[in-house]
């Protein structure tokens, strides 16, 4: 029996120098710990102290940026405006200048023909020749009904003949016009 009693012993020194040895060098490392856990700790209170005004700060700084933007942008929009209302006023002033053209233009023209009519040879007044009444031809039977029948028009000749004058009239007012 002695001897797993001398075995029982050596084991238990060999544990026991073990416990030691681990203590002894976890001791610097515990040592260690407790510095930084007091340095984070240091740390910590500095943030707590420090970071909220920042974060105010920040915010505010947010908010400025926002206002100025809202303010640019207003301006932007009022100077839109302005550009608007400047354009609409070229805009008429230009109707206003085509206005007086047009006007200067009809006067010219009408001071013209004034100008003709009254430095115009003025002619003895013409005289209408017309037939008395009693002597007018009298027309047969045949010619009147010739004429009525020249003078009658379907509806679609009347048309195209209205259309084809409308037509007409519209180019001469294009090259009075123009």
């Amino acid at each position: 029996m002695i001897d797993p009693l001398f075995w029982l012993g050596l084991s238990l020194l060999l544990v026991a120098a073990s416990l030691t040895a681990v203590l002894v060098a976890a001791i610097p490392a515990l040592q260690e710990l407790a510095r930084a856990a007091r340095s984070a700790e240091k740390f910590f209170d500095t943030l707590s102290r420090e970071l909220p005004p920042t974060l105010n700060s920040i915010r505010t700084t947010g908010i400025e940026i926002t206002d100025l933007t809202n303010d640019v942008s207003e301006g932007v929009k009022s100077a839109g405006q302005v550009v608007k209302q400047v354009d609409q006023s070229i805009d008429g002033t230009k109707k206003q200048a085509q206005n007086i053209q047009v006007g200067t233009r009809s006067f010219v023209v009408g001071m013209k023909t004034a100008w003709k009519t009254f430095t115009r040879q003025k002619s003895s007044k013409r005289t209408v020749e017309r037939l008395p009444i009693t002597e007018k031809q009298q027309l047969t039977l045949r010619e009147r009904e010739a004429l009525r029948q020249e003078n009658r028009r379907t509806k679609a000749e009347a048309y195209r003949s209205n259309e084809a004058s409308n037509w007409d009239s519209s180019s001469d007012d294009e090259d009075y016009l123009s």
